[in-house]
């Protein structure tokens, strides 16, 4: 039976302050190192030619899709390996890591042949023609060896988070995405192999990335007597829990994908404002991740441990911060958005129509800096079932505020106020009443390693 959680409310002491700064710190390096280097490798690509650029372009968002919904490995990875830790049960942490790796591989390796097999076709599908769909096709066929290392790179990065060590994948990704850039630049003009170059490279370096990982589990998994050999009841406990966060990721990329779809509609110019703001809006999104995997961390430790009142002192903490960071960065947005767009854009009605989203996304900026912290609080406690959930009514909520865009809403840079007004202020809100209604209750801090 689950332990029966003391609730403290008392305040946190300076050491709880430099446990998640320990922790967000180096997580938010790691965060900022992929999206900075993967610009530099879109550069080195967008020189061949704009065929070239079409086509990665086209073969990275499938790609990015298909990772993006296999995060679970690292948030499913990381509280398991954390309670057990609080626990102390050293042995058990390191086999639920073992396990995650094990399960990233088998994954790994169906997606990539499945993509390799069907990289074409499902290309095609999406539109892509003549050169530019021999480039893309090249490009992700290329890039399925790097997949399978990739969900290996989730699932180690997982269990050293949940070891209370992010300080390893900051050093792995910056040594790794810098190795990227080097083996692209030989691949791509000094061996002049275009395309399936860059694809190759990225390969190479997140092998070399995922190799890290695993030798470093190894290692500690033989100082401590545990078998390289999965535990198949332990892979399905982490399937089980994997398969409630892949539907609350899945629920995302669809309010994502169906904000795109009504964009659309309201013309090139909104559509390309809305994907400068998005880009904005991500890149502030990994600021707030880093206190969220702070969160995962940390919460895991300490329910494990059966330490309810640290946990929501922790907590506490935590929100704080991420709404403070929330005003911050949406008083930094509203001050820059006149001028931001001249730093993408040329074009007057694309500057005017992201300006007044970026207005907009400021005043959000508090209310995502309270989702994403309390979204890794839950994560990091292990309550994947009810984020799946909360996940699916989210939506439930949002769409009829898509589709109210989409029938009502003005034409021009109006009807992309009225959309963002939907996403950053009434999806998010959204999500921070389900989560909140969560967090006010006990029912998510089950105590002790499970």
């Amino acid at each position: 039976m689950p332990k029966t959680p003391s609730v403290n409310r008392a305040e946190p002491t300076t050491g709880h302050r430099r446990e998640i700064l320990r922790l967000a710190v180096p997580a938010f390096g790691a965060l900022i190192a992929e999206p900075l280097f993967l610009l530099a490798d879109s550069a080195i690509v967008g020189h061949l030619g704009v065929a070239e650029l079409a086509g990665v372009g086209l073969a990275t968002a499938v790609l990015h899709t298909a990772v993006g919904l296999m995060v679970f490995l690292a948030y499913s990875t990381t509280p398991a390996v954390a309670r057990a830790i609080g626990d102390g049960k050293l042995p058990k942490a390191l086999a639920a890591g073992r396990d995650g790796v094990w399960l990233a591989l088998g994954l790994g390796t169906i997606l990539a042949a499945a993509g390799s097999v069907f990289a074409a076709p499902v290309l095609e599908l999406m539109g892509a023609r003549g050169a530019v769909l021999d480039f893309a096709v090249d490009y992700l066929r290329w890039s399925m060896p790097g997949l399978v290392a990739m969900l290996l790179i989730f699932a180690g990065t997982g269990v050293l988070r949940g070891l209370q060590d992010t300080r390893t994948p900051l050093v792995v990704a910056t040594v790794g995405f810098g190795l990227n850039i080097v083996l692209n630049l030989v691949l791509v003009y000094g061996l002049g192999l275009s395309v399936m170059g860059s694809a190759l490279g990225t390969s190479i370096a997140q092998w070399a990335m995922a190799i890290v990982y695993v030798v470093k589990l190894e290692r500690k998994g033989r100082e401590h007597g545990i078998s390289l050999l999965p535990s198949w009841s332990g892979i399905g406990a982490m399937t089980t829990i994997s398969s409630w966060l892949m539907l609350r990721t899945l629920s995302l990329r669809v309010a994502i994908l169906a904000t795109v779809l009504v964009v659309t509609s309201q013309g090139p110019v909104n559509l390309a404002a809305h994907q400068l703001a998005m880009t904005i809006f991500t890149f502030f999104a990994f600021a707030l991740d880093a206190l969220a995997i702070a969160a995962q961390a940390l919460i895991g430790k300490e329910l494990g441990a059966a330490r309810a009142a640290k946990a929501r002192q922790l907590t506490a903490t935590m929100i704080r911060w991420g709404v403070g960071f929330g005003v911050l960065t949406g008083a930094l947005l509203a001050a820059a958005a006149p001028w931001a767009g001249a730093l993408f854009t040329s074009d007057d009605d694309v500057r005017s129509a992201l300006m007044l989203a970026l207005w907009v996304l400021a005043l959000g900026q508090p209310l995502a800096g309270y989702v994403f912290v309390l979204d890794g609080v839950l994560i990091g406690a292990g309550d994947a079932k009810y984020l799946a959930i909360a996940g699916v009514v989210n939506l439930v909520f949002y769409v009829p505020m898509l589709l109210a865009v989409a029938f009502w809403a003005a034409d021009g840079a109006e009807a992309l106020v009225w959309l963002w007004a939907a996403f950053a202020l009434g999806y998010m809100l959204a999500r921070a009443v389900t989560l909140a209604l969560r967090a006010r209750g006990d029912r998510w801090m089950v105590l002790g390693s499970r």
